[in-house]
């Protein structure tokens, strides 16, 4: 499969043949199960207090009085302790202890991420996801590797709008809304819809695209079916610098 590479400016620069990675066959079933077992193993463990609703002195009002023979507070008939009485403990809480992980094969898992990986390069799944790009680009977007040296988010933006796919970007800020529940209480009242995903190989472009709407910024070595199928749902926008293609290309 060949693409075409593009310079800062938009123009191609050259046309070059894609690694045998994005020849892997499509398989969804194997990305959403690799995709459920990440977020399952990064799940944080929660649970109540060992001691929730059982802080309380009580006792039986014991048989002959006409009442249930609940536990009830000392000089009082108000019940407590027990799962059946109002302000009474759980009968089954949520334990901190609980093992939420779960296991996939190595050989499913390394699957999963080059089948992900492959499907950036279908325009027809990348569309599926509701990216926003011009339709004469080739995809994945190969830039040359002076992308990678911009410091700037400006030179950032004028790069993706030459290309053609600065669009995205803004679908995302549009997209950005306030999160349902009680979760725009603690500290993510915001959800933004994913759009570019960066796969560089140097540091300093992460600092002048990570601030912009949707976009994740990730080395070749640390790339995971998170980042190319967000949601469990593969096609994602991709742009990718030559010499991260070279070293996806040694790496499978």
């Amino acid at each position: 499969m060949k693409v075409n590479v593009y310079s800062l400016d938009g123009t191609t620069k050259e046309e070059i043949v894609l690694p045998p990675v994005f020849s892997t066959v499509y398989r969804p079933d194997i990305i959403n199960k690799s995709f459920n077992v990440l977020r399952a193993n990064k799940r944080q463990p929660y649970g109540a207090s060992p001691l929730a609703g059982l802080r309380h002195s009580t006792e039986s009002a014991g048989k002959g009085r006409g009442v249930s023979r609940v536990p009830r507070l000392k000089d009082s008939m108000r019940a407590a302790l027990a799962p059946c009485v109002v302000g009474g403990r759980r009968a089954h809480p949520p334990k901190a202890e609980k093992n939420w992980r779960e296991k996939i094969n190595k050989k499913e898992r390394i699957l999963a991420r080059n089948s992900a990986l492959a499907a950036t390069a279908v325009k027809e799944l990348v569309q599926q996801r509701g990216h926003k790009f011009k339709p004469d680009i080739t995809l994945p977007v190969i830039i040359e590797e002076a992308f990678e040296n911009l410091t700037k988010t400006k030179d950032v933006i004028k790069t993706f709008e030459n290309i053609g796919i600065y669009d995205d970007i803004l679908r995302a800020k549009n997209g950005t809304h306030i999160r349902a529940g009680k979760g725009k209480l603690r500290g993510r009242r915001y959800k933004t819809p994913k759009s570019i995903l960066i796969i560089a190989s140097k540091d300093t472009i992460f600092k002048s695209s990570s601030n912009l709407p949707g976009v994740d910024v990730v080395k070749p070595d640390q790339l995971n079916i998170e980042h190319l199928a967000p949601g469990g749902m593969s096609g994602r926008l991709t742009v990718i610098t030559k010499p991260a293609l070279e070293i996806l290309g040694g790496k499978t």
